[in-house]
């Protein structure tokens, strides 16, 4: 059985995480604030394809600007894929996704166990 575990992380001040939710408009998954804020989205094995890069660059895009209010620059966001699985690994993504996130500066990190 496998699990995927898809976040947003920014390095940040912990004082903005209240405002990072609102610039967003999604909460954080943190318990508590730390210096990286992070969206997560957990996805097993018989859910729903789940199109993270397009949907984590749809809460980033139009919003670059006031997070660098904050300090926040591009080249302290990524997108992470977390995946969980007990046999063969394989993963596939579409090339406008990674091409978006490319233009936009915005890291595509991946761990598999």
């Amino acid at each position: 059985m496998s699990t995927s575990y898809y976040s947003i992380q920014i390095y940040c001040n912990t004082d903005d995480y209240l405002e990072i939710n609102k610039i967003l408009g999604v909460k954080s998954t943190d318990l508590e604030p730390s210096e990286i804020w992070s969206y997560e989205v957990t996805v097993g094995e018989d859910d729903k394809y789940y199109d993270f890069i397009s949907e984590f660059m749809d809460i980033l895009q139009g919003n670059y600007e006031k997070l660098e209010k904050l300090g926040i620059k591009r080249s302290v966001i990524s997108l992470w894929l977390i995946y969980e699985y007990d046999e063969q690994c394989n993963m596939e993504f579409d090339p406008m996704n990674l091409k978006r996130m490319g233009e936009n500066g915005i890291g595509l990190c991946i761990s598999c166990y």
